[in-house]
């Protein structure tokens, strides 16, 4: 009996577990049999590998073959295993020396000429590959710069498996073959613009500066052509670059879903805008065979944004309540549950009514107050309660364009120095926590001994609460967002007037 030995990586949302792949070959009827809960894709690898073996001039065993996939309760994925069966296999032939294997991990599929395809999911397998301590990670040269990304693990690229074998040491005639490109999917288009194109509608700037400066979530009510849009998608542009750890998670989940990752990982918050006819498992993920991220996940260090809103199926929008709270995007399944980043920042913008001009001046809105009661009921009151800041934004008049041509603007550049500013005295006061951002700070420790706000300054927002104004979650988002305002202005602690204005960045809609 003859066993071989190699590794490869197994997927779970963003969780890659290692899999050690034993292939014994014995003296029976000749038979290729796959253990370990592989799926449909993956069962199929017996026809890849066989043919890849003998297309790559090695000899392919008329015996037994037993191959392994070991933890055997773990479900196992996709195609990314066909590369570490063959040298499994080859192993056990004697064609590749076992010691050459010693942390090592491949990862690609095999094509039947030998070739090795890429693979989505590179960059988190290599990620996972480097923390369980394997040194050497074997992928498709098309996946090279994919995987170079990670630190502290050597990736060397093969474009066959004969090139594998030869790099490993088999005595195998090197014979050059063409390696199969990368075809991956569009990314949508980087959002564009400055802030300073954004005319009039001062209030409604600074309100995405306090959701930019402590990370809190944004609902936008206003006719159209109100500029809902666009303040939206200049958020991003006021957003800091990620840190390393958060732009190596957006990489992650960007190769997971077959978009292109580049040859440096970007540091500039995603942002994500799925059209209103999307399902629940294109905007948080899902899938039955395979658990693919959602549009939720990719926008993880971001901005998701939802444009007209209350056109979304309502139990699409109920999806993002968990993600919201928890930061953590949960994808339960029979087989696996699959876990993926949801840090971010979710703007919502939506019309007052179904014809869109009800409270705009000089516009006749046709619709009844039943219409319009339930088109904006679409959005249910536990949802919006997770969101922190709800303003209404007015459409612009002559008046306004006239007076802010002679008026300086703010730009992007200037808005993220200032909360840039802004975070970092969050960060200072937050040190020693969990916590970064005001945004994920919890009512319990606002309303603790060290951080309590004098009831001299919470007077409003206390008589709110009384009159049945607010939940007691939205007291602890208007609390958060006071710290936000408090920051900006530069601020050791908030006063009586941030709270005011804090309480009508929550509040703006319902006056």
């Amino acid at each position: 009996m003859r066993v071989g030995r190699t590794h490869s990586i197994a997927l779970l949302g963003l969780t890659g577990v290692a899999v050690e792949i034993e292939a014994d070959i014995s003296s029976a009827l000749p038979s290729f049999t796959l253990i370990g809960l592989p799926d449909a894709a993956l069962s199929q690898s017996k026809e890849r590998v066989r043919a890849a073996i003998g297309n790559s001039g090695c000899d392919f065993p008329s015996q037994k073959i037993t191959v392994n996939l070991s933890p055997a309760a773990l479900p196992k994925q996709g195609s990314a295993f066909d590369l570490a069966i063959a040298i499994a296999i080859l192993t056990a032939t004697g064609e590749v020396p076992a010691e050459s294997l010693v942390g090592v991990v491949h990862v690609g599929e095999l094509s039947l000429d030998g070739r090795l395809r890429p693979v989505n999911g590179i960059l988190p397998s290599v990620v996972a590959a480097q923390r369980a301590g394997f040194t050497v990670a074997v992928v498709p040269t098309a996946n090279v710069d994919e995987a170079s990304l990670v630190p502290g693990i050597r990736v060397v690229g093969v474009a066959s498996l004969r090139e594998a074998a030869i790099w490993h040491g088999a005595d195998v005639e090197s014979t050059p073959v063409e390696a199969i490109p990368r075809i991956t999917m569009e990314s949508a288009p980087e959002p564009s613009g400055d802030l300073a194109d954004v005319i009039g509608n001062v209030d409604a700037v600074e309100a995405m500066l306090v959701a930019a400066a402590g990370g809190h979530h944004v609902f936008l009510l206003g006719p159209p052509g109100a500029g809902k849009t666009m303040l939206a998608a200049r958020l991003p542009g006021l957003l800091p670059d990620l840190e390393a750890e958060a732009a190596l998670d957006v990489g992650s989940v960007r190769s997971l879903a077959g978009l292109p990752v580049g040859e440096q990982l970007s540091l500039r918050p995603p942002f994500e805008a799925p059209h209103h006819t999307a399902s629940a498992a294109a905007l948080v993920g899902g899938g039955s065979a395979v658990i693919r991220p959602g549009a939720a996940a990719r926008a993880s260090g971001g901005v998701l944004f939802l444009d007209e809103a209350p056109e979304f199926k309502p139990s699409v929008l109920d999806a993002l309540r968990q993600p919201l709270e928890s930061g953590v995007i949960t994808i339960h399944r029979a087989s696996a549950v699959a876990s993926y980043p949801g840090r971010f920042q979710l703007v919502l913008a939506a019309n007052p009514c179904p014809c869109g001009q009800y409270g705009a001046p000089d516009s006749e809105c046709t619709c009844p107050p039943q219409a319009r009661r339930r088109y904006v009921g679409r959005l249910s009151g536990p949802l919006l309660d997770r969101i922190d800041i709800q303003f209404r934004v007015a459409r612009i008049t002559a008046a306004h364009l006239a007076a802010a041509a002679d008026q300086p603007r703010m730009t992007t550049a200037d808005a993220r120095a200032r909360v840039a500013v802004a975070r970092s005295r969050a960060a200072d006061r937050l040190q020693g926590t969990p916590w970064r951002l005001n945004g994920q700070v919890p009512g319990t420790w606002l309303r603790s001994t060290g951080m309590r706000l004098p009831q001299s300054v919470t007077a409003s927002l206390d008589r709110a609460l009384e009159r049945g104004g607010l939940t007691m979650r939205g007291y602890d988002r208007v609390l958060r967002l006071a710290w936000s305002v408090a920051d900006l202005d530069g601020a050791e602690r908030p006063d009586a007037s941030h709270v005011g204005q804090a309480l009508y960045l929550r509040r703006a809609i319902a006056t």
